[in-house]
C-alpha cells in the first residue's frame, strides 16, 4: 500500500509561516508530479501548488507569491512553504502524487488552522 506522510501543520497566528512536508517512499518519487490541495469545511477540494517530475511549479491564485513548492527526489519528499498565512488558508492539506494520468495517490491530509 502506497503511503504520502505528510507533517509540520498546526496551529499558527495570522502572519506567521508553516512549513510542509510529505515523504513518499513508496513510489519511485523521481518520475511523479508532486502536488499540495486543500479543502476547507463546505469547500471543494483546490489546488495550493504543484512541481512536475521536471520541477517546474504551478500555484493556485490564492496562494501566489506566499507559499512556495519544493522537492527533494533523494529524499523523496515535497515540501510547501507557507509565508503570510491568513485565517483562509486554514484547512485540511492533502499531498499528492500523479504519474501520467495512469496513478495518482492521496496522503491522509494534515491540518493547518491560521487563528489569533
Amino acid at each position: 500500500q502506497v503511503q504520502l506522510m505528510e507533517s509540520g501543520g498546526g496551529l499558527v497566528q495570522p502572519g506567521g509561516s508553516l512549513k510542509l512536508s510529505c515523504e513518499a517512499p513508496d513510489i519511485v518519487f523521481a518520475m511523479y508530479d508532486m502536488g499540495w490541495y486543500r479543502q476547507a469545511p463546505g469547500q471543494q477540494r483546490e489546488l495550493v501548488a504543484m512541481i512536475t517530475d521536471e520541477h517546474r511549479t504551478n500555484y493556485g491564485d490564492s496562494v501566489n507569491g506566499r507559499f512556495t513548492i519544493s522537492r527533494d527526489d533523494a529524499k523523496d519528499s515535497v515540501y510547501l512553504q507557507m509565508n503570510s498565512l491568513q485565517p483562509e488558508d486554514s484547512a485540511v492539506y492533502y499531498c499528492h502524487a500523479k504519474w501520467r494520468d495512469l496513478v495518482d495517490y492521496w496522503g491522509q491530509g494534515i491540518q493547518v488552522t491560521v487563528s489569533s
